[in-house]
């Protein structure tokens, strides 16, 4: 087996030994697109890394602007060499299929090389990603980058295959490093530090599953979070409490996951959840054969915006008694507790999550996305399933919660209805919840 010392080694030498072939240490005034061109250009490896390095340590050092002005030479003087393409789409002319191979590579932007070759670097890898992050940050106010960001997300989709992934059970003996990034990433239910975390992972009815790239090996990608129960859960916060009693995994009938945390911001657009979801759902069938339910206990993150539009500019979505119903609920800002309240609510959300569709056509709600994309049933909808306010004092979706279900005999019948056909698969008790909150009836 190869040290991985002796391997480190062996790349610092090579880059010192570029270094003194490129005078970048004597030659410090060399400009930035300069050392761009020389690293496109350039044949010899050593000497490429050596520029790669210098290159993604000047990027360091840059503030938002400079940022915003190494994007735009790159996309401005690193694209497609115009003369060698129109010389192959003429040969292409001229010779027909055997010569369209040619039109594709001459027409691939430089930056493409140019991104490949800084990620020669070792540690590179996560370096972009950051670079990505960076880049996503501009686009708003500087959306001609936008096919700049194309040319990075070409090179990390490629990167990123699933095939490069490994799926790794996180727990109380996994080094401090990946565990404090946890805590750090979790987006959906905020780890209150090292107890709430070791709860999460130690308990014999816990479980995380992460991602990582063999780039990135102290960088989680995605995780999720697993809790064995009995039942469809309803509310998270039985899940979280510190007070709850934990059982065993034989006991357990269902697997709950309860958050889905995407850890790298430079990866954005590159979907790992899939992948994980049903690797995850595969290592715990394996694992517990008691294990007969697969479901998410999932926000609803889209709903608040959307029932703010409605108000403002009314729609056939809801009628006149449910805009009333609403106006009251967020005049009180509480929670409903009647009976008829909280009917009134779940056929609002069945509704909203079978029926409404973004300007682009498209499942409003990013969590429904997400899962119906990956093949799952939309299962059940909770109210006041998630009682904790917001640090804004609002409740996060009206305090609903949604169970999505995965079977395994059926994630690939429904992800193709989804995406072929926009079809949202759900439950005979969601489509009674939509019929009665039909406006039609």
């Amino acid at each position: 087996m190869i040290n991985t010392n002796t391997i480190t080694d062996l790349f610092s030498r090579i880059t010192e030994a570029g270094r003194s072939l490129t005078g970048i240490e004597s030659t410090s005034n060399i400009k930035t697109e300069t050392l761009c061109e020389y690293l496109v250009s350039e044949k010899g490896e050593a000497t490429g890394i050596a520029i790669a390095r210098e290159i993604l340590s000047r990027y360091q050092s840059l503030d938002t602007k400079g940022k915003r002005d190494f994007f735009l030479l790159l996309l401005n003087e690193f694209g497609s060499d115009d003369k060698a393409l129109e010389t192959a789409f003429k040969e292409w002319k001229k010779n027909g299929a055997s010569s369209a191979r040619s039109i594709h590579l001459k027409s691939e932007p430089r930056s493409i090389e140019f991104i490949s070759r800084l990620n020669r670097v070792k540690g590179a890898t996560s370096q972009i990603v950051e670079m990505r992050n960076d880049l996503l940050g501009l686009l708003k106010a500087n959306p001609e980058l936008k096919a700049l960001d194309d040319d990075f997300k070409h090179l990390l989709i490629s990167w990123f295959n699933r095939g490069f992934l490994e799926l790794k059970s996180i727990d109380w003996s996994t080094s401090a490093e990946i565990l404090e990034r946890i805590i750090k990433y979790e987006a959906v239910h905020e780890i209150q530090g090292w107890d709430d975390l070791r709860r999460r992972v130690i308990e014999p009815d816990r479980r995380l599953y992460a991602y990582f790239h063999p780039a990135m090996l102290n960088e989680p990608l995605i995780f999720v979070e697993v809790a064995l129960v009995k039942g469809i859960p309803s509310a998270i916060q039985p899940i979280l409490s510190a007070e709850r009693n934990s059982i065993l995994p034989s006991e357990a009938n269902t697997a709950a996951f309860y958050s889905i945390s995407n850890c790298q911001p430079g990866l954005r657009g590159i979907s790992f959840g899939n992948f994980l979801i049903k690797k995850a759902v595969m290592e715990l069938q394996r694992e517990i054969p008691s294990i007969k339910n697969l479901v998410t206990l999932s926000p609803i993150p889209g709903i608040s915006r959307w029932i703010d539009s409605e108000i403002d500019k009314p729609t056939d979505f809801l009628n006149e008694s449910q805009l009333i119903f609403i106006k009251n609920l967020k005049a009180t800002n509480q929670l409903p507790k009647k009976k008829e309240d909280i009917a009134t609510l779940r056929e609002i959300a069945a509704c909203f999550l079978v029926k409404v569709r973004s300007a682009k056509g498209d499942v409003y709600d990013p969590v429904a996305r997400f899962h119906l994309g990956n093949g799952a049933c939309l299962k059940n909808i909770n109210i006041n399933a998630n009682v904790n306010k917001t640090n804004e004092g609002e409740w996060k979706g009206w305090g609903m919660m949604v169970n999505y279900e995965y079977k395994l005999d059926d994630i690939e019948k429904n992800h193709e209805a989804f995406v072929n056909e926009n079809v949202v698969i759900h439950s005979s008790e969601v489509q009674n919840l939509v019929k009665k909150g039909s406006k039609k009836g």
